[in-house]
C-alpha cells in the first residue's frame, strides 16, 4: 500500500521529518543571532574587564544554568563517555578566549569572518571536487580582501588578532565534531555540563588574576550576565537539540550567515564601519561557504550519527 492511499502511514513520517528539520533550522538561526549579539556586548566589555573575565563570566552563567538540571551520574562517567566532554571543555575555553581577543584587536565583523574558515575547512576536508577547491580559493580571496589593502584601516590590522581568529576557527571546527560526539556519549545536557565545568576550571585562575573590582558596577554586571545568557547558556544548550534534528551540512549552511550577522551587530552595537570592499569580502566568504556546503552530496550516515538521531 502506498503512502498516498494510506495517509495514516505515508505522509506522516515525511511531514514529521520536515517539521523536525524546520524546528532545528529555525532554532539554529536564532542561536546565530543570539551568539553574535552576545559577542557585540562582549566587545563593549573587553576594554573594561578583559577577555578572561568575560569568558569566565560566560562559563559561570552556563554552569549555573545547566548543572542543577543535568548533573552527570558519577557511575556513568566512564572514560569512553567522559573524554569527548573533557576535550569539548578545553576547546570551548580556547575558542571563546581566542575569538574575544581577536574581536578586541580586529573588530567583530572581521574576526567573525576569519573564524568562519574553521567550519568551512571542516566541510571541505574530505572533498575532491573542483567546485570545492574553487570555493576554498574564493574564501581565501575574501579574507585577503578583508584584511589587506583597501580595508577600512589596513595598516591597523593586527597580525596577532588574525592569528587568534584563525585559532578560534580551528577550535570551532573541533567544537562541531565534539558536540555531536558528546551528544551520543552523554544524554541530554550532561556532556555540556562537564564541558562547561572543565572550561570554567581552566579560565577561572586567569580571570581572578586579571580581575579589577574598581571597574565593576551594575551596568557591567548586567552586561556580563547578558553575554553569558546570549553567547553560552542559550545557544550551547540548544546545540545538541539542533544537531539531532538537522545534518551537520545544514548546520554549517545556516552558520554561514554568521559573519553577516556579526558585521550587522558590529555596526549597530560597536559602531564598526565597513568599506564597500570589506562588505564584498564578507559576502564572498559567506557565499563560498554556502555554495560548497549546499552542493555537497549526502554521504551514508555513520553508526554514530544514526545513534544520535535515534536519541531525539
Amino acid at each position: 500500500m502506498t503512502a498516498e492511499t494510506n495517509p495514516a502511514h505515508g505522509p506522516e513520517p515525511d511531514a514529521a521529518l520536515r517539521r523536525r528539520r524546520f524546528t532545528g533550522a529555525a532554532t539554529q538561526l536564532g542561536t546565530e543571532v543570539s551568539i553574535n549579539f552576545g559577542s557585540a556586548l562582549a566587545g563593549l566589555l573587553i576594554p573594561i574587564v578583559g577577555s578572561f573575565v568575560v569568558v569566565a563570566a560566560r562559563q559561570i552563567v552556563m554552569v549555573a544554568a545547566v548543572l542543577p538540571f543535568y548533573r552527570p551520574k558519577r557511575a556513568e562517567l566512564t572514560w569512553r563517555r567522559l573524554w569527548p566532554a573533557l576535550a569539548l571543555g578545553v576547546t570551548l575555553a580556547v575558542m571563546n578566549l581566542a575569538f574575544y581577543e581577536s574581536v578586541h584587536l580586529l573588530g567583530l565583523g572581521i574576526a567573525a569572518t576569519i573564524e568562519f574558515l574553521g567550519p568551512l575547512a571542516l566541510a571541505l576536508a574530505t572533498s575532491r571536487r573542483l567546485l570545492d577547491v574553487g570555493c576554498a580559493l574564493a574564501a581565501g580571496v575574501g579574507v585577503v580582501l578583508l584584511i589587506g589593502p583597501g580595508s577600512s584601516d589596513a595598516a591597523a590590522i593586527d597580525p596577532l588578532g588574525v592569528a587568534l581568529a584563525l585559532t578560534a576557527a580551528a577550535a570551532w571546527a573541533g567544537y562541531i565534531v565534539l558536540t555531536r560526539r558528546v551528544a551520543v556519549g552523554l544524554p541530554g545536557l550532561e556532556g555540556l555540563t562537564v564541558a562547561s565545568i572543565v572550561s570554567l576550571t581552566l579560565l577561572l585562575p586567569f580571570a581572578i588574576a586579571t580581575f579589577d573590582a574598581s571597574v565593576i558596577d551594575w551596568r557591567v554586571v548586567w552586561l556580563l550576565l547578558g553575554v553569558g545568557i546570549l553567547s553560552s547558556a542559550l545557544p550551547y544548550s540548544l546545540d545538541t537539540f539542533i544537531l539531532r534534528r538537522i545534518t551537520p551540512r545544514l548546520y554549517a549552511i545556516i552558520t554561514s550567515f554568521g559573519p553577516v550577522i556579526a558585521a550587522l551587530f558590529g555596526w549597530l552595537v560597536l559602531s564598526e564601519t565597513f568599506t564597500a570592499l570589506e562588505v564584498i569580502a564578507i559576502a564572498i566568504v559567506c557565499g563560498a561557504a554556502g555554495t560548497a556546503i549546499a552542493t555537497q552530496r549526502d554521504r551514508p550516515k555513520s553508526d554514530l550519527e544514526q545513534t544520535a538521531e535515534g536519541m531525539a
